[in-house]
């Protein structure tokens, strides 16, 4: 019986070794981008993406928003939902324009920043692309993330929320 368990525990750690050693070959950094057309002016989209404390409201992976510092650049505030507790630092807020973002987590296995540019279409809609630059850190997490999740997924899942909330009124 010892055996049995012996052998599949050296499997196990066998799977995990080469899973590791794939993940370390893989590039810590990533792009991924979305666009997609708002039915709401520029100045609308922007005041609902930036007012980062009702981001619970209409974030359905967001539960809770914390402010930890000021407004503008230079803000912080942390989000607890299904990505756990992160801590983000507002770096770029240019009205009706563009919001860079990033997370101020050191401790994290991943991090990075997610870009905003707003653009007017001319039929008083909104054309917003959203980048996300982000890093994996951990080896094991890289090759999951690679495997498991498409890049563009917590985009995608944003932008939904987003356009639901503009639906609703702003």
């Amino acid at each position: 019986m010892w055996k049995w368990t012996f052998v599949v525990l050296l499997g196990i750690a066998a799977i995990v070794a080469v899973a590791a050693i794939v993940g370390m070959m893989l590039p810590k950094g990533h792009q991924a981008s979305r666009t997609v057309t708002l039915r709401a002016t520029p100045r609308a989209v922007f005041a609902v993406i930036t007012d980062f404390a009702d981001g619970a409201e209409w974030r359905s992976d967001v539960q809770r928003v914390e402010i930890l510092s000021g407004t503008g650049p230079g803000m912080e505030f942390r989000e607890t939902g299904s990505n756990g507790s992160v801590r983000y630092r507002v770096e770029v807020l240019e009205p009706d324009a563009r919001i860079v973002t990033r997370i101020a987590n050191t401790t994290l296995a991943f991090g990075g920043s997610w870009t905003f540019d707003l653009a007017p279409t001319g039929a008083g809609d909104t054309r917003l692309t959203i980048t996300e630059d982000g890093e994996v850190y951990n080896p094991l997490f890289r090759l999951m993330s690679r495997v498991f999740f498409p890049p563009t997924a917590t985009i995608e899942k944003y932008l939904a929320d987003l356009q639901k909330r503009l639906d609703r009124g702003h």
